[in-house]
This record gives structure tokens, sequence and C-alpha cells, in this order.
């Protein structure tokens, strides 16, 4: 065992060496990884050991919505775990229940009972089980542009390309969601854009049999499929087709959900109620891992006499509870919801359309609340995006100037914490600005 203390050694270079060495990262090639040190943080900022401050504009994996070390949330996190730090989940639970109620109290009425996971892909799973039972029915349609999760039910109905090496679940086909800025549909409005996708849709329950099909599953803002505000009438003609054919509607709010589109839920500003919702990081901000799904009523009573084949050793576990319970509070009393609305409204939305008035790279921008992206192309007229290279440059730049990014095939995604100020926001725009200036150059 060293001997060393803390202050004998860098230990900015002591965490990449360790961590080269033993930790096996997801989503990457081992050999060349490069990864910050994180150290601390507060608020939208993060420092290694050495003091270096830098804005995190990606909330990391898009889920420190109420910004870093939030003392609310540590303060509920110490004191359950000093009274009681873990039990199982079948047990009674005063915390486990009143974070329960925390969540049903934001959602829409006719939801009833919460199921508690480790995390959103195994709430997307649990919800694609309760659909199958609750129908008798197998297939799970859901979009090619999306992600729900890494495990094996979630990743096949994900469309984008961590599926392919992973199809070992059955039952799962997927269609086109909107996407005026690259339209499948040959549409030239947003409203043209939702009326033919909700006929491709349509085809496709009706190709696949509706008799067959146990559950739509949508994102309803797709996240890392890139910030793909749906246009008017689309969820509710989503809603209209479930309806009709007898579906189960499964809305995923992991990553949309709890204040990132400034708003409690995302699909609360798109007039629908769907029958599943499923949750996860936003809800606590990722400070303990916990997820699941808010079940509607005809779906939970589905179980009363009728045992549920699922559960999970955590499910419930009283830290992520009163973490819950603390980020909701926190995030109520403070206005923090309000102030992801207003901040999008005011300062980001506002600060991406300055950013591709003077930048030719950027084709689009689209969002809403703290939930926003940066397409990036090498000609306007085609579109044509711009590849890998032209991303891993841009987001080296954006590094060196103090921001962290979050980059997506061709989009660099801008999702702060909700907690973020007009000030910050005009920081990094500062920062934008600069990095694409840099690049921009040899990118076209």
């Amino acid at each position: 065992m060293s001997t060393e203390t803390d202050t004998d050694v860098d230990l900015d270079a002591e965490a990449r060496r360790i961590d080269r060495e033993h930790v096996f990262h997801s989503w990457s090639a081992q050999a060349h990884l490069d990864l910050p040190v994180i150290a601390g943080g507060q608020g939208t900022t993060v420092w290694d050991h050495a003091g270096n401050r830098m804005l995190d504009f990606a909330s990391q994996l898009v889920n420190v919505n109420i910004g870093h070390q939030h003392p609310a949330v540590v303060k509920a996190i110490q004191e359950q775990a000093a009274q009681l730090a873990t039990i199982g989940p079948a047990t009674s639970n005063l915390t486990r229940g009143r974070a329960a109620e925390k969540i049903l109290a934001k959602a829409p009425e006719g939801f009833e009972k919460v199921f508690f996971t480790n995390g959103g892909a195994d709430a997307v799973e649990n919800a694609i089980r309760m659909a199958r039972l609750h129908t008798g029915r197998d297939t799970v349609l859901s979009t090619y542009r999306s992600y729900h999760g890494n495990t094996g039910a979630a990743i096949v109905a994900t469309g984008d390309w961590r599926r392919m090496p992973n199809q070992y679940a059955r039952g799962h086909v997927h269609f086109f969601g909107p996407y005026l800025y690259r339209s499948e549909f040959w549409a030239t409005t947003p409203e043209e854009e939702s009326e033919r996708a909700l006929h491709h849709l349509e085809r496709v329950i009706q190709s696949e049999g509706p008799q067959t099909i146990a559950a739509l599953l949508l994102e309803s803002v797709p996240g890392t499929a890139g910030i793909l505000v749906p246009p008017p009438g689309y969820l509710a003609g989503v809603r209209a087709l479930a309806d009709t054919y007898d579906l189960v509607l499964i809305l995923d709010e992991v990553m949309a959900g709890f204040g990132r589109t400034g708003r409690w839920f995302a699909f609360q500003g798109y007039d629908v109620v769907p029958d599943l919702i499923t949750f996860a990081k936003g809800v606590n901000s990722g400070y303990v891992p916990v997820g699941g799904v808010i079940m509607s009523e005809p779906i939970a009573k589905t179980f009363d006499e009728r045992v549920f084949p699922g559960g999970l050793t955590y499910s419930g576990h009283p830290l992520a509870a009163a973490s819950i319970i603390g980020a909701l509070d926190a995030m109520e009393s403070e206005g923090i919801v309000d102030n992801a609305r207003r901040v999008g409204a005011e300062a980001i939305g506002p600060g991406l359309k300055e950013l591709q008035a003077r930048h030719p790279l950027i084709g689009e921008t689209r969002g809403e609340g703290v939930f926003w992206a940066m397409e990036l192309v090498r000609d306007r007229e085609t579109r044509e995006p711009v590849g890998v290279d032209v991303i891993g440059r841009l987001k080296k730049e954006l590094v060196a100037r103090g921001l962290i990014p979050f980059t997506a095939e061709n989009r660099i995604h801008v999702v702060p914490p909700c907690v973020v100020t007009p000030e910050e926001v005009a920081q990094a725009m500062s920062i934008y600005d600069e990095a694409l200036g840099v690049v921009e150059a040899d990118a076209l």
C-alpha cells in the first residue's frame, strides 16, 4: 500500500494512470482514450485536482439537471444514510413511498403506481414487459432515431448503431419518426412532416398486424438522436393511433424529463398522455442510480391479482429515494424548471441563432428548455453532415477553452444543467463561437 499523501503526487496524472490501467469504459475502443479528470463540481462548473475549471454543458450524460453538488440533495442522501443505508424491495419504506408520491404529483391524472428500477435502461425494459403482459402481445414499435438503453430489450428497441451488435431480444420493429431537417417524407413544413410521419406509422401498424403489437415506444423528445422536437400534432396523433389500434403508448422521459425541456415532463407540451412513462436520471440528477416506470391505473391493475414477473435487488433503494425527494423539493422551491424554460427561450435559443447566422458550419439549431442541438454540415444547400474528424477537432477546441461538450454524430448538443444562468450561457456561446471559428476554415 502506498504511503504517499495527496500532496505528494499529481492527482490528475494518477487518476489518468489508474483509469487507463483498470477501468473499462462503455461505448469505446479502450486503447486511445484520453478522458478529462473531474475531481469536484458546483452548479454548472466542474474542476480537476489542479483546480482547472470547466463549464459542464453536457450535464455529464444529460442528467445533472439540478447541477453538481446541490446541498439539498447531498443533505438528503447523508441523512438517509445515517438512518437506513439500504433495505430490500420486499418491504414498506417511508422514504420510498414519499418519493413515489412526489413523482406521481408531477404526472397526469390517472397514474397511481411507480415501479422503481436502477436506471433508465431497465425502466424501459420493464415498461416493455408490462405492456406485453397487459396486452398479451409481443411486438414493440420504436423509431430508428432513438436510444432507450443497454439492456436486452431496451437496446433492441434503440434505433441507432448500438442496436446492431446487440440484437438478442425478440419482437421489435422500427419506423421513421419526424425529422424535418432530414425528412424521410419529402416534407417541406412541420405540418407536412407530422401528417406524413403519422401516415407512415399507421401503415407500419397495419402491415405488422395490430393484433401482434403490444406497444409504441417513443422518446417524447428524442435526445441522443438529435433533440428532435416533435412537430405540431405528432405526439397527439401517435396517441390517437394507439387508441385506434388498442396499443400501449410508452413515452421515454429518461433524458427529456424533470425539467430538461422547461417542463416537468416533456410530453406535457404536446397534448398527449401516455399509458406508461419511463424516467431516470433527471429525477435526482444522477446523484444515486435510479429509474422507474410510472404506471397508469389500467396497467397497474393488471397485476392486482397476477404476479408481476420482474424485480431488482435495489428497486426503491432508500438513498435513491431520499435523493429524489431532496431534488424534487429543491427544484420546486427554487423554480429550477421555470429557470430552464426561461433561459432556453431568452438565452440559449437566441444565442444559438446568432451563432448560426455567423457560422456556415451550422446547418440548423433546434430545441427547448436546456435541451438544444447544433447540427453541423459541410454545405447548407446539400446538408452534407460533417465527419467525425470535424466533431473531434471541435470537441478538442471546446475542452481547451474550458467547456465540456456533448457530441453525437455530426452534432453538438447544448445541454447544461437546469440551474444555468444567462451569464454562463453567454460565456458558453463565446466559447462555441471561438471554437467554431478555428475549425470552420478547414472544415468547409
